[in-house]
């Protein structure tokens, strides 16, 4: 990704805004050096972001715009973050939002500039649309779970995160969170379904 820029601040600053958490450094540097806490954030979770970009959109120049743009939305609304999540699930839910939010206004545009032609020529443009609608529903099934479910499930399907990375974040036991991933499955599953069919 030659297109990132890190900024790399003095040595001491730098070890010193290594040791802090995302959400120490928001709160420590946020209203003395903004530029600081950005650059600081921006470096750690650049290459994540893109990649999460990069994983929904296919395309390596979306992926590079979209992921300036979500740090620049983040950053804009940094003073919304209230620690209800951890910074990184709150910065991957902005993201996956956010790229889902443009793929599915590039297709409303793509779809009302296609005359009939360019539709017959593509036979698998149903088999996409169903599969846009099937994402379409899942998303809608996320938002009316009750938020710590959902987070739950982000940690899991969209960071990767496994069992005890979860168990870790969460200071729960490995068995609570398996319990609380079945749970929060079979409620998107039941809201899927009834949202779906």
């Amino acid at each position: 990704m030659p297109w990132l820029i890190q900024v790399w601040a003095p040595s001491i600053t730098y070890a010193m805004k290594a040791q802090l958490n995302d959400e120490d450094l928001i709160k420590q540097y946020m209203p003395t050096n903004p530029d600081i806490c950005f650059e600081t954030l921006y470096n750690r979770y650049v290459g994540k972001v893109y990649r999460r970009c990069l994983s929904l959109t296919k395309r390596v120049e979306k992926a590079e715009d979209y992921t300036q743009d979500i740090f620049m939305r983040t950053f804009a609304r940094l003073d919304r973050f209230q620690e209800r999540s951890s910074f990184s699930t709150w910065l991957y839910s902005i993201s996956f939002n956010y790229c889902l939010d443009q793929i599915k206004l590039s297709n409303r545009l793509a779809m009302t500039s296609l005359d009939d032609t360019l539709i017959d020529r593509y036979a698998d443009v149903d088999e996409y649309t169903s599969q846009n609608k099937q994402l379409i529903h899942l998303v809608s099934a996320m938002k009316s779970l009750p938020p710590r479910d959902a987070d739950l499930l982000r940690m899991k399907y969209q960071q990767g995160l496994s069992i005890e990375q979860i168990a870790h974040e969460l200071q729960v036991k490995d068995s609570a969170v398996k319990m609380r991933l079945k749970r929060s499955r079979d409620k998107v599953r039941q809201i899927y379904s009834s949202i779906a069919y």
